[in-house]
């Protein structure tokens, strides 16, 4: 495993612990040039369906991106990390469960909004406002309605 701070590819394992859900196993390692540590996850690779976009472009599933539009929905609010990744992982385990080839990019956006709506609602009005490309403030505040309408 390459070291994230100095690169060099030789390092010890410290801990391994498999994830609450068994799908992956964390490993904490130091690296035995800079003495640093860090985690790396093992994961089994499952056949991951190939995302559509809106554009009809098509390329593989990443979790890391769905993970990283949870960050910025969720910036400087009071959210734990684990709960990111608990969405992130529930999501792909869905999206695997389907077994299917392809997958259009609106199902996992959707998932997402679904996802925030219940945890956060700034969190929420922040990832719709960027999914759904408001044009104006009237589009966001009809989102915003249709909200505390849901409740």
């Amino acid at each position: 495993m390459k070291c994230p701070f100095c690169g060099n590819l030789e390092d010890k394992v410290i801990d391994s612990r498999t994830s609450r859900e068994g799908n992956a196993i964390r490993r904490r390692r130091e690296c035995l040039k800079c003495a640093k540590r860090f985690t790396s996850y093992e994961r089994v690779e499952d056949i991951i369906p190939m995302v559509v976009k809106k554009d009809s472009r098509r390329e593989p599933f990443e979790r890391e991106k769905v993970l990283t539009g949870l960050k910025k929905a969720c910036e400087k609010r009071p959210i734990a990390m684990e709960t990111l990744e608990g969405i992130t992982d529930s999501i792909e385990k869905k999206l695997i469960g389907l077994g299917i080839k392809e997958i259009q990019s609106t199902w996992i956006g959707e998932e997402v909004m679904s996802s925030l709506r219940e945890l956060d609602k700034v969190a929420y009005v922040r990832f719709a406002s960027v999914y759904r490309q408001f044009k104006d403030i009237n589009e966001l505040m009809n989102e915003v309605k249709t909200l505390f309408e849901h409740k």
